[in-house]
Parts: structure tokens; sequence; C-alpha cells
């Protein structure tokens, strides 16, 4: 199992942007996707954004599109969500989530998670 660790998550006021990482155990291969889920207090975990380990070929929610990028760094085995633009709306626990899935924005298709970080958008 992939050890998956994150950071970066903080406070900003809206209109900010903010990073955080995903830094992962080991090299992944094969058709291995790393993503972010986020999930606000009372709601369920979402789908945010994933990258295919390998190919590089990135997808998004609709709600973040235009705002947010993932990308990933293979040699430092990290993915990072760089997030701008931020909206109170935002605010929310994110998961870094990776595994072997083509249903990319399904969270139990994961193997692995993150224990998360914590975003907060102030108005």
């Amino acid at each position: 199992q992939v050890q998956l660790v994150e950071s970066g998550g903080g406070l900003v006021q809206a209109g900010g942007s903010l990073r955080v990482s995903c830094a992962a155990s080991e090299g992944t291969f094969g058709n291995y996707v790393m993503a972010w889920f986020r999930q606000a207090p009372g709601k369920e975990r979402r789908f945010v954004a994933a990258i295919n380990w390998i190919g590089g070929s990135t997808y998004y929610a609709d709600s973040v599109k235009g705002r947010f990028t993932i990308s990933r760094d293979n040699a430092k085995n990290t993915v990072y969500l760089q997030m701008n633009s931020l909206k109170p709306e935002d605010t929310a626990v994110y998961y870094c989530a990776g595994g072997r899935t083509s249903f990319y924005k399904i969270s139990t298709t994961y193997n692995d998670w993150g224990q998360g970080t914590q975003v907060t958008v102030s108005s």
C-alpha cells in the first residue's frame, strides 16, 4: 500500500491562492491515478481533480475548472493542487487519493488515502 501525506493547507482570503501537496511513499507504475477529493462539514466527499501518473492526463470537477490545476513531479513522487481564485465554498478538508482506477471521480475506487489537510477560505 502506498502511503500518502498531504501538506500545504491553511487559511486564505477569498480570491487568494493556495497550493497543497501530496507526497507518495514510493514510485507508482501502470495505470495509477492520483486525485484530490474534498469534504466540507456535513457533506459527502467530492471529487476535485485527478491526474494519470504515467500519461499526465488531467480531469477536473466543473466547480474548479479554470481555477485549480493538478500537476505531478515524478522525480519527487509528489502531486500538487494549485488553487487560485478561491471562494468560501472551497472550504473543506482536502484528501489525496491514489489507485489503479478508470473511474477517477469515484472515491471508493481508490485504495490509498492521505490523512487530509484543512483549507479554509474566509469571505
